[in-house]
């Protein structure tokens, strides 16, 4: 069943439906989970080891092979900011983002419903994983990116995989708005994130994180808001596994923006319940350089019952995060995905986060998806002869 997260319409899960029809608002997926935790053991390490508490139908699956992501304990970094830490690593996903869980199964309600084209607008992962998952399934393509606002790894992949891609002049948000609009007159189906069933996959994040701590449960979730449906994905994921008794307690959600993206941290420091939207967003962390979030109440509802937090960093800080995690833990990441690292020194510094909390930081894709900003925030290689006597000396001095 599909439902209204703000005034409660439900509509059958086989309705090609976005929003409500009764308020506009934004919907999601209820599902009662009626299994015990011990069925999930033994399987392949996918989010498919999930699959009965994904609502579609399990014989039309297409996949390859995402989730099972790395849950890195990181014990030098935690130990310099006094926190117990781990990092899900989800650019350990087949096209190098967290987009893939979500559109593994938003690709197979697609198959279900027996559609022909599918379609998305992007910053960038969304269209990589889109164009991947319509290879596999044998469906037609069509994406939509913000002029001059994509980065290059990310566009190399939506045309490698044969996506139709069109360069729209305007934001991610116009480029929303127009995709959306072809996908109301039925030319396609649209599988952005305002598509319940995007986070439907995405949930299993939550999932993972619980049980990758031996069923329990950290005392907080760190991770970047963009178009703010990964936190809501993963604060229904985790509030499924409780509601189901798997786990005693629920994490602080905690969503991390960039100072010039910031809707969801400005309503949350006034204790709105819906965004005023950034006209012009701008930040280096193109995934995260989003105005209107489409999943912005959701993300809302998911800090506030959580007693979670939402906090800005700048560019700066981004930056210095991404070197910090990649030279402390050997952990690459693009640099949208190093603001819930950013976040985590800020609130540290800040008091927010107390000694001794466990974290969970999850870094959503990467490095190699923007290689052009990690080569600019590193030197250039040093020109030395092969002259093993000038190279030995070079070794020694350092």
């Amino acid at each position: 069943m599909i439902r209204c997260v703000s005034c409660g319409e439900e509509y059958d899960d086989n309705n090609v439906i976005y929003t409500c029809e009764k308020c506009g608002s934004v919907l999601e997926l209820v599902v009662d989970i009626d299994v015990s935790r011990d069925i999930f053991e033994g399987r392949r390490d996918t989010l498919w080891k999930f699959k009965e508490c994904i609502p579609v139908d399990e014989t039309k699956i297409v996949s390859l092979d995402e989730g099972g992501t790395p849950f890195c304990k990181c014990g030098k970094l935690g130990s310099e900011l006094g926190v117990n830490l781990y990092v899900k690593v989800e650019g350990s996903n087949p096209t190098g983002s967290f987009k893939d869980r979500g559109m593994t199964v938003g690709m197979t309600k697609a198959i279900e419903l027996g559609v022909s084209t599918v379609g998305c607008a992007s910053t960038g992962n969304t269209s990589a994983s889109l164009a991947a998952y319509a290879a596999r399934a044998g469906l037609r393509c069509i994406v939509f990116l913000p002029s001059g606002k994509v980065a290059l790894g990310k566009l190399a992949q939506a045309m490698f995989h044969g996506a139709e891609v069109m360069s729209i002049n305007g934001n991610f948000d116009e480029a929303l708005e127009a995709m959306t609009a072809l996908a109301l007159e039925k030319h396609l189906y649209l599988l952005n994130s305002i598509n319940p069933y995007r986070l439907e996959g995405q949930k299993t994040i939550g999932y993972e994180i619980l049980r990758d701590l031996n069923w329990q449960s950290p005392d907080r979730i760190i991770l970047p808001v963009g178009n703010a449906g990964n936190i809501s994905a993963i604060w229904k994921g985790v509030s499924e596994f409780y509601e189901a008794g798997f786990v005693r307690d629920i994490p602080m959600m905690t969503g991390i923006q960039a100072e010039g993206a910031c809707p969801v941290t400005n309503a949350f420091k006034k204790g709105a319940k819906k965004v005023v939207p950034v006209e012009n967003p701008e930040t280096i962390a193109t995934a995260i350089r989003i105005g209107a979030p489409v999943s912005d109440i959701k993300a809302l509802n998911a800090i506030y019952d959580s007693n979670g937090y939402s906090e800005t960093v700048s560019d700066e800080e981004i930056l210095n995060a991404q070197k910090l995690l990649a030279r402390t833990e050997g952990i690459g990441v693009e640099p949208a995905s190093a603001a819930s690292i950013a976040g985590l020194k800020k609130l540290v510094d800040e008091g927010v986060i107390d000694k001794g909390e466990t974290i969970t930081c999850v870094v959503t894709g990467h490095l190699l998806k923007d290689p052009n900003v990690a080569i600019d925030a590193c030197s250039k290689p040093s020109e030395v002869e092969a002259d093993i006597d000038v190279l030995r000396e070079i070794l020694m001095n350092k």
